[in-house]
């Protein structure tokens, strides 16, 4: 017992130490080259996985793998919760609303069935695929506006949506997963099981959410605001194990405490400047780390049998994704918001704007670690789709929005 507690802490040091060096490394490579760095990440994993020098896999680093991506998701899907600003999102929320509830389950309907009738797979198979890229990716845009003066309402539109998004398609592919593992599909069950990982993990979130600002700010509750960095990443921890526990997704509750927590002023609570600009330090240099880890991961994951022979299928996949289903979800979703009155040029960003990232990447670990069918052609399709939207689609974010004079 002793023993294999020593090999398992060994085994997370060793694989946390190989990443974060490789990815320093390539992440000073992508500012030379100006590649976006997660696809130098993905290289980086690809390189050190066990298709060239084997020095990190699955197999070698399993316990290590789940901690560092199930961490990795819960703590970006926090960090995006914090940059949804609650004034702007009241003015765009029917459509944020829609976008990341309606627009998730027409992309993963759509790629679903698209996925079915080219690679020839059983339904609930296919579906399991659209599912896991039908989010978009806060990780990757956040530091993509930070750099480009876009319009505050469709900047926090786009943000939002992918916050949101990332938390509902991480309950759908969980959902689809409950169902392939319990062989049989039933509506009421199925629905049931959906409404209760929601509001599980809206109550935990709240909770967590509401004590973490409470314990942190200026006042007689703010028992440990020196220490707000370490609430954050308790808070992160909490409020996942706790939905988990009652039954709600972890994902959905550590996206609500960072929303919460990234809106304390809206409930007039403040955390003292200087422990805030700490705080903010430390959130942002974890969740460098974490994109890290989990894309240098994915690249490790990359099963290259699978890529060769489903290659072409996938790309034709991400293209209907891309320039078909994409503009259809957003066009559906924006028709019910006529008080928004968005202009065609905003409509034809967001369009545009649809990275896939960090939530499908660690899905896409998770799920290459089970024992679920046709998992090779989800593994190429979920490769591509990050290589194409970030290396094509983040790329061109601020020469689409200066072409449709979105800045401000």
């Amino acid at each position: 017992m002793e023993n294999s507690t020593v090999v398992t802490v060994n085994e997370i040091l060793r694989l946390t130490i190989i990443v974060l060096i490789v990815g320093m490394i390539f992440s000073k490579i992508s500012k030379l080259i100006k590649v976006p760095d997660v696809v130098l990440f993905l290289i980086a994993g690809i390189i050190i996985g066990p298709s060239v020098l084997n020095i990190a896999s699955i197999e070698a680093y399993p316990v290590a793998n789940q901690l560092i991506l199930t961490f990795g998701s819960a703590y970006i899907l926090y960090d995006g919760g914090r940059e949804v600003k609650l004034k702007v999102l009241n003015d765009v929320k029917i459509t944020v609303g829609l976008l990341a509830s309606l627009g998730v389950l027409i992309s993963a309907f759509s790629i679903g069935f698209i996925s079915m009738k080219i690679f020839n797979i059983s339904f609930i198979s296919a579906l399991l695929i659209g599912s896991v890229i039908a989010s978009t990716d806060p990780a990757t845009l956040v530091p993509v506006f930070k750099s480009i003066d876009i319009k505050d309402r469709l900047k926090q539109t786009v943000i939002s949506e992918s916050a949101f998004n990332d938390a509902v398609g991480a309950i759908l592919v969980f959902s689809i997963l409950t169902i392939i593992d319990s062989g049989k599909i039933s509506l009421s069950n199925n629905i049931e099981e959906l409404l209760i990982m929601i509001a599980g993990g809206l109550v935990a979130g709240v909770v967590i959410g509401i004590l973490a600002s409470m314990s942190i700010s200026e006042g007689k509750y703010g028992f440990f605001y020196e220490f707000a960095p370490l609430v954050s990443i308790v808070a992160v921890i909490a409020s996942y194990m706790l939905a988990e526990t009652i039954g709600g997704s972890g994902y959905m509750a550590t996206f609500i405490t960072g929303l919460l927590c990234g809106n304390k002023k809206t409930f007039k609570l403040w955390v003292p400047e200087k422990h805030y600009q700490i705080q903010t330090h430390v959130r942002e240099t974890i969740a460098v780390i974490m994109r890290i880890s989990i894309f240098v991961l994915l690249g490790t994951h990359v099963d290259f049998i699978s890529l060769g022979m489903y290659w072409k299928q996938s790309l034709i996949v991400i293209a209907i994704l891309v320039l078909v289903v994409r503009p259809l979800s957003v066009i559906v979703c924006v028709i019910f918001d006529r008080k928004t009155k968005w202009s065609m040029n905003e409509i034809l960003f967001m369009m545009w704007v649809r990275e896939t990232g960090v939530i499908p990447a660690a899905l896409s670990g998770m799920i290459m670690s089970m024992n679920v069918d046709n998992k090779g052609i989800l593994s190429s399709v979920v490769f591509m789709a990050i290589l194409i939207t970030l290396g094509i689609q983040a790329s061109t974010t601020k020469w689409v929005a200066k072409k449709l004079n979105v800045l401000e």
